[in-house]
């Protein structure tokens, strides 16, 4: 398991950020369980610079959905859905937590935590599928994503500290 740091501060543009998540989920999608965020107190990351308008309609579309007042909210996205999985790569680095499951929710792929820390964990064949798809586009893969080492994942109730 590889642990690739996304923040968006870590990117020329915050749309770079975007960007590599959208390849992910596609590339990811036949493995992929739940893609959930908590829709709660969503905000506009400060790097994003493009589509601040049309993110800033999702998120008044999401406040106004009904929630639940005593369970955990969490709002799920179909990733068959184009749409859907444009909505969810802009609003994931907008929420206070955001998550790409595996299947059966076993391993945690993506996080992004409290709009300041996003994080990949990978398995080997997964990463190389990834990165894969991030070269054909004539992308540059981070460098320091190129230098992680693969090691055994943390238990889920670890994580959180780099």
């Amino acid at each position: 398991m590889t642990t690739l740091h996304a923040e968006l501060e870590r990117f020329e543009r915050a749309e770079e950020g975007f960007a590599l998540l959208e390849v992910f989920l596609a590339v990811a999608r036949p493995r992929l369980g739940p893609v959930v965020l908590d829709p709660r107190d969503l905000r506009l990351p400060d790097e994003m610079t493009d589509d601040r308008a049309v993110v800033q309609d999702l998120i008044d579309e999401l406040e106004r959905e009904p929630r639940p007042k005593y369970r955990v909210v969490e709002r799920e996205f179909d990733m068959d859905d184009e749409q859907a999985r444009w909505d969810y790569v802009r609003l994931a680095y907008s929420s206070g937590q955001a998550i790409v499951w595996s299947r059966r929710r076993r391993t945690t792929y993506f996080e992004s935590t409290g709009r300041h820390k996003a994080t990949y964990w990978l398995p080997d064949s997964l990463k190389s599928e990834y990165f894969d798809a991030i070269t054909a586009r004539g992308w540059a893969i981070p460098p320091d994503w190129l230098a992680a080492i693969a090691k055994r994942p943390k238990p889920w109730w670890k994580r959180g500290g780099r």
